[in-house]
């Protein structure tokens, strides 16, 4: 059965593209086309963008930074992103609104639980940047932590490869692949794909867990009609 409410997590890296840092627009326009063609066929889609592509907090504590303001330099990447993110998508032809757990209320909306549900449930796409708002969170935690409390039924991590691997498959030619997991099962394993509280409070929250490759056009909406291959983690 089609999911009626999604939340996707998108690294910042994804929009690298080849690049490799900051802003692609070749991949940010096939990106957003592919988000703006699945929010036509009728899902409501939440994103939680990360902002590696531009810093990433710990590499700040490699420059003399300390956690909390390394992590609020890489919350202030999520937000350029989720912003070039809701322009992208609006040009592609779907309604957009970038949101910010950091409130910065001259650049984009500050986010409100309540507010995202209304645009969700007006057919927006939600673009959620500023993490959790705190330092010591990853974005795959704060994706969690959004789809649980927005009552998403599935969490679509996009990456580079077309599921979950039980070591990085572009290093390790022996990796296997799996095509369903528990999230007990990744928790134990320790399974690198989502970190450890991301997975467990996807399990409390009884969220299934999609990981898909983004690097296909058209995959996302694929996977939102049960087809493509992925990675499904169950409770």
């Amino acid at each position: 059965m089609r999911p009626q409410r999604v939340l996707v997590k998108l690294s910042g890296e994804a929009l690298a593209g080849p690049v490799g840092n900051g802003l692609d627009g070749v991949t940010l326009t096939a990106l957003a086309a592919d988000i703006a063609h699945a929010s036509r066929e009728g899902v409501e889609i939440g994103i939680v963008v990360g902002g590696g592509n531009f810093f990433r907090g710990v590499q700040g504590l490699n420059k003399g930074l300390d956690r909390t303001t390394a992590d609020s330099i890489g919350m202030l990447g999520t937000v350029m992103n989720a912003l070039a993110l809701e322009h992208s998508i609006e040009a592609a032809g779907a309604p957009a609104r970038a949101m910010s757990a950091v409130p910065m209320p001259s650049l984009c909306e500050s986010y409100a639980r309540k507010r995202a549900l209304d645009h969700l449930s007006n057919g927006k796409v939600v673009i959620l940047g500023g993490g959790t708002g705190n330092p010591y969170f990853t974005t795959d935690t704060g994706a969690a932590l959004r789809a649980a409390e927005l009552g998403c039924s599935h969490l679509l991590k996009a990456t580079q490869v077309d599921g979950v691997y039980s070591a990085d498959p572009k290093k390790d030619p022996a990796a296997t692949r799996y095509d369903t997991l528990t999230h007990e099962d990744a928790i134990k394993r320790d399974l690198k794909v989502m970190d450890t509280a991301a997975f467990a409070l996807a399990r409390d929250a009884s969220l299934t867990i999609v990981v898909f490759s983004i690097a296909e056009p058209g995959m996302l909406a694929a996977v939102l009609r049960g087809e493509g291959r992925a990675t499904y983690v169950t409770p």
